[in-house]
């Protein structure tokens, strides 16, 4: 498999690593609020990384990290008069219910930075022995920038003239030093411990150099070398974090080990809403529970948010959630055509990852495309195409049961890859709807299509669509 480097800027084959798992690492989310569908972007797009490379015999090591503790989760678990515990428990549990309902396979580990506090004042002590840190007058600890001669190769910032706009703002921060900071020797080095203040409360932990809290950037690499070890294969995180945060870990981790930190490093494009930037102040900054209010389902926005190449912004529209509906009903027919149970879609049993050979079946080219720096709107068409071409086949009987089988099992492994999700909306349905499509199954399998199609028109004036399954049917809230 090929992907593309963000470091070397090449695509490059994915590490081999035969003899044990590959290790992945991912940053997680900050939990002090639900997270958008951007955020999910990516996320989606690491997990469809990781359920190719499992789909083709490799085991992967999934490490995914979660922040409870930086400014914003402090200030608004005090705002609320919550301790700060209990404040990102309820968001981390907020974002892990939507994963589940993105159908996100959990991370192998998913560590928090409160838990890990011993290792980054480990790796913090590390730094500071080998002349890369030094602590300030009023307890904080700084990483040296010019102590570490290859600062700035992931984002080439000292190769480029024109920066983009957040790394304006990233710099322009910087030359800004606040009152507190006067002691840095240089404003380009960033905070690896940040002395205690009256804002932070009760949320300040014992450490060599006084009372504070970590800074942001060592979390990551003290999670992911405690966990994956000091040389990890994949790195993974959205296009925002490039600089500074990921060239900051690359300048932590391997000042203090002397090794590569990473092998690999993948990153995701942002997502954009009606061709524009999502923010708060226009209204467009929008939560899976916005997405189910408007009447869609988790599956229909996973498929929406892998139909973009990961390298390239990609345009959210209510629109582009019909046409993900679309599309997924031509799949779960396909599938049903073939002998397929869309209920079991969530919890495909594989064979353990390091027994998996790829079968591609009849579905060659969609690998060839997902293999080619996982080029999913690519393998999409591809797939269609080749369903297109099966489907009147299969539907005509010209396949023996057998065939049929075989063909079912190869385009699971599809269904695996890409994480699609077939089973009937889990949105909240109302007894009386639920009571006349039961009514309306059952004249169906009597064969009392009058009254079947009674029923179904009386459920459309409720507002509720009904989709007839092989096995079933499902009900799903009409869109506006």
């Amino acid at each position: 498999m090929k992907l593309f480097d963000s470091l070397s800027r090449e695509i490059k084959e994915v590490p081999q690593t035969k003899d044990r798992k590959l290790t992945l690492y991912c940053c997680g989310p900050t939990v002090y609020g639900p997270a958008h569908i951007g955020n999910f972007r990516t996320f989606v797009m690491q997990d469809v990384l990781r359920r190719t490379l499992e789909a083709c015999g490799q085991p992967v090591l999934h490490v995914r990290n979660i922040t409870d503790v930086d400014d914003k989760t402090i200030r608004q678990s005090r705002e609320e008069g919550m301790t700060l515990a209990q404040f990102t428990q309820k968001w981390a549990e907020k974002f892990r219910s939507d994963c589940d309902a993105l159908n996100l396979l959990p991370p192998t580990e998913e560590p928090s930075a409160v838990a890990n506090i011993p290792e980054q004042i480990a790796l913090i002590e590390r730094l500071i022995e080998k002349n890369h840190a030094y602590v300030t007058a009023d307890g904080s600890v700084y990483f040296r920038v010019e102590s570490f001669a290859s600062y700035g190769r992931l984002s080439r910032l000292r190769e480029r003239q024109i920066l983009t706009s957040r790394e304006r703002s990233e710099v322009d921060r910087l030359q800004r030093v606040s009152s507190d900071e006067y002691s840095r020797e240089n404003a380009a080095d960033f905070a690896l411990w940040k002395a205690a203040k009256p804002e932070d409360g009760e949320n300040v932990w014992q450490s060599p150099w006084g009372l504070g809290r970590p800074g942001w950037h060592i979390e990551c690499s003290a999670m992911a070398m405690k966990y994956l070890g000091e040389t990890i294969d994949i790195h993974s995180g959205g296009i925002d974090l490039l600089f500074p945060h990921h060239e900051n870990e690359i300048a932590q981790s391997e000042a203090a080990t002397g090794k590569t930190f990473v092998r690999h490093w993948f990153h995701v494009q942002h997502l954009t809403v009606n061709s524009q930037k999502m923010s708060k102040s226009l209204g467009n900054l929008y939560t899976l529970d916005d997405v189910v209010a408007r009447g869609f389902t988790a599956a229909e926005l996973r498929y929406c948010l892998l139909s973009g190449h990961y390298r390239q912004p990609l345009n959210f529209t209510w629109d582009s959630l019909n046409a993900s509906r679309s599309a997924l009903r031509k799949l779960v027919h396909f599938y049903t055509s073939l002998g397929g149970d869309p209920l079991t879609s969530r919890k495909l049993q594989l064979a353990p990852p390091e027994e998996r050979e790829l079968d591609e079946g009849p579905f060659a080219e969609f690998w060839q495309e997902m293999f080619n720096d996982l080029n999913t709107p690519a393998a999409l068409g591809k797939l269609f195409v080749r369903c297109g071409e099966i489907l009147p086949h299969v539907e005509n009987g010209h396949y023996p049961s057998s065939e049929l089988k075989l063909m079912c099992a190869a385009f699971e492994r599809v269904i695996f890859a890409l994480g699609l999700d077939f089973t009937p909306s889990r949105q909240h349905v109302p007894e009386k709807v639920r009571e006349l499509a039961e009514r309306r199954f059952l004249a169906k399998r009597a064969r009392d299509f009058a009254t079947a199609d009674t029923l179904r028109k009386e459920l459309q004036q409720m507002g509720w669509h009904v989709r007839d399954l092989r096995n079933g049917y499902e009900l799903e809230k009409c869109s506006n």
